[in-house]
């Protein structure tokens, strides 16, 4: 049996991408102050973690003008989605063995 532990990921151990990848993952995008609210971190905190995703390619960005403001929106990639699922199933498997 192989050891399920090799299979979490690095990327996903912060509590905040954790919960980045959680929100991404249901819903089809979220956007930077609806992130910050549902995880109650401050911008810069949240824009770290974000970039970190990004530069993994997790997660990707898209910039419009809503009216005359900017928005940041966020989603999974497919492979942020797929890695995120093997990091889920991999942490499923080790609490189950305990």
């Amino acid at each position: 049996m192989s050891n399920p532990i090799k299979k979490i990921s690095k990327v996903f151990e912060s509590r905040i991408r954790l919960g980045i990848m959680s929100i991404l993952l249901v819903n089809e995008s979220a956007d930077f102050n609806s992130l910050k609210e549902d995880l109650e971190i401050t911008d810069g905190n949240l824009a770290s973690h974000l970039k970190a995703l990004e530069n993994e390619d997790m997660i990707s960005v898209s910039k419009k003008f809503i009216g005359r403001k900017p928005n940041t929106s966020f989603s999974c990639t497919n492979k942020g989605r797929k890695e995120f699922m093997i990091h889920l199933d991999a942490l499923e498997k080790l609490i189950k063995n305990q």
